[in-house]
């Protein structure tokens, strides 16, 4: 850990980073998100039978897309030229969850953490919307990040408990 928050300047107010003065390396981040809904729910999201058409593929892109905005959408992030968004979702119709988990790189001077965390995001509220005609009880339990790897403080794992 850092002796200090690196968005605050000496005199406690928030600032961007300056990374100019850092060397571009390859950058990667892992998030995940759960999103909990009834198993019936979840059984048509599975079969494809959602009333809004095909939830994961839709909540893919709306991931994607998402990533690639992020630095308009966290106020000191720095926008990044990401070499690759990927999107995963899974069901598991019988526990009633969706489990997405977003994959960013790219080679740069900061770090993609908020890219996969925003893109998770995005496509987890994504699939609310997508499924709320069928279930007012949807609910987004968990946004984390799994992984990092690249830049000063190298990798770094979730230990899951």
């Amino acid at each position: 850990m850092a002796d200090r928050l690196t968005h605050l300047d000496e005199h406690g107010a928030a600032r961007m980073v300056d990374v100019g003065g850092k060397a571009a390396t390859a950058r990667r981040a892992v998030a995940r998100g759960l999103v909990r809904m009834s198993p019936q729910t979840a059984a048509a999201v599975a079969a494809g039978d959602a009333p809004k058409g095909d939830v994961l593929g839709v909540a893919r892109i709306a991931g994607i897309l998402a990533a690639k905005r992020t630095g308009e959408l966290i106020p000191l992030c720095h926008p990044l030229s990401l070499d690759h968004v990927d999107i995963d979702g899974t069901v598991d119709a019988q526990a009633g969850t969706v489990t997405l988990t977003a994959t960013a790189s790219t080679t740069g001077r900061t770090g993609v953490e908020m890219e996969a965390m925003t893109a998770i995001s995005i496509a987890a509220l994504t699939v609310y919307d997508m499924v709320k005609g069928l279930d007012k009880g949807v609910a987004i339990e968990q946004i984390v990040l799994l992984a990092k790897d690249g830049g000063k403080s190298g990798s770094w794992r979730r230990v899951e408990t």
